[in-house]
């Protein structure tokens, strides 16, 4: 048994077949530059990765596929659980784009062309903002006009749910502790960046909101900001809302301050002296050593910390500098043990540190192809 992922982005298809009762992939890979003479269209991407698959000896009508999974980012209020796709979760899903702009209408494009290349399979939507439906109602809502905001779905949403579940849940099977029984802050620090609090297995807080752009400082989006920004970059500089909402989502975080979203070249730029580079690095990192410090108050005791996704299972200093100085708090790396490569879960706390720091290496598509089985 088989299911076939799909994580369909702009510009990009991610594709996976994996066995989810094992875990095992099969294959895995990644068609690029959606758009250009090579790669027209979504439907030329898909096409591509059946190529890609069958050059491996993997032919679709041979590997057993129970299914597609697809990985969506907004399901708003509607869905919260894995949906088999039909015409009526298309056009729900399309209707919240709004709230999901650079992730919801690839997502679409990707099963519309998944679904008529493989007409005969059941395909299953899973939703990046699932697993914080039931965040608590204080921590969920906004102190905004409440009839404003029931009229328009505003909400804290939250995303990477897919991945702050199954990296809370590897952390406790690492640990051999029961699921319910620890307090624990996921770190999932990517390009696109959100912390998490999970109480007992069920999360109480998270830094993204209505949108993904909220919480912590990202490869290209801003996180935090004053809204009055946005009015004052509107009144007084005479910008469009659309050029705003652009610079916030494509042109700040990192990318904006220091020139560079990847952390490899970011820190080569901080080598080299680059002074706007070293800043853009302190502000990601104040903001994360933040969101752990509210996260601390609002669990009000944390027995682990994980740090998850390709910059937090990769880049040591972004570890070491967002914990450093809070041995007070029973938070302490081991700079030794930070420093070891490793692809497998690990744990890089000091023996003496109360609270257990780990490296647990994310995975959306076994989690959406478990998922999308389960369901069918």
């Amino acid at each position: 048994m088989t299911v076939l992922v799909v994580n369909s982005g702009s510009s990009s298809l991610k594709y996976a077949v994996v066995k989810p009762d094992s875990g095992e992939f099969l294959a895995d890979g990644i068609i690029e530059q959606i758009g250009s003479a090579q790669v027209p269209d979504h439907d030329a991407a898909l096409r591509a990765a059946f190529d890609e698959l069958a050059g491996q000896g993997l032919h679709l009508d041979t590997l057993g596929l129970v299914a597609v999974g697809h990985r969506v980012v907004h399901g708003g209020k509607t869905f919260y659980r894995p949906t088999l796709i039909d015409s009526e979760l298309i056009a729900k899903v399309q209707e919240l784009a709004p709230l999901a702009p650079l992730h919801n209408p690839p997502a679409l494009l990707g099963i519309e062309v998944a679904r008529k290349l493989l007409p005969d399979l059941p395909h299953v939507a899973v939703f990046d903002t699932a697993f914080f439906h039931n965040l608590p109602e204080a921590a969920a809502t906004y102190a905004i006009d409440r009839d404003v905001a029931e009229r328009w779905g505003i909400r804290r949403y939250g995303f990477h749910g897919t991945s702050h579940q199954y990296v809370s849940e590897q952390a406790a099977a690492f640990l051999g502790e029961p699921y319910e029984s620890l307090n624990q802050i996921v770190l999932h620090l990517g390009n696109g960046a959100s912390a998490s609090a999970i109480a007992g297995g069920r999360p109480v807080d998270t830094s993204m909101g209505l949108t993904p752009m909220e919480g912590l400082v990202m490869g290209t989006r801003s996180g935090d900001v004053d809204p009055g920004i946005i009015m004052y970059l509107s009144r007084t500089a005479g910008m469009a809302v659309e050029d705003i909402d652009a610079m916030l989502n494509r042109q700040s975080g990192v990318r904006g301050l220091g020139g560079e979203n990847d952390f490899r070249k970011l820190h080569a730029r901080i080598e080299s002296g680059d002074a706007n580079a070293q800043l853009a690095y302190e502000v990601y990192i104040h903001r994360l050593c933040k969101y752990v410090g509210a996260y601390l108050a609002v669990l009000g005791r944390v027995d682990v910390i994980s740090f998850t996704a390709g910059v937090g299972e990769n880049d040591a200093a972004v570890r070491r500098d967002a914990l450093a100085g809070l041995t007070g708090l029973g938070i302490e790396v081991d700079e030794e043990l930070n420093t070891v490569k490793d692809k497998g879960a690990r744990c890089i706390s000091a023996e003496s540190s109360p609270v257990k720091v780990l490296v647990v290496p994310t995975n959306e598509e076994l989690a959406i192809a478990r998922a999308a089985a389960a369901l069918v």
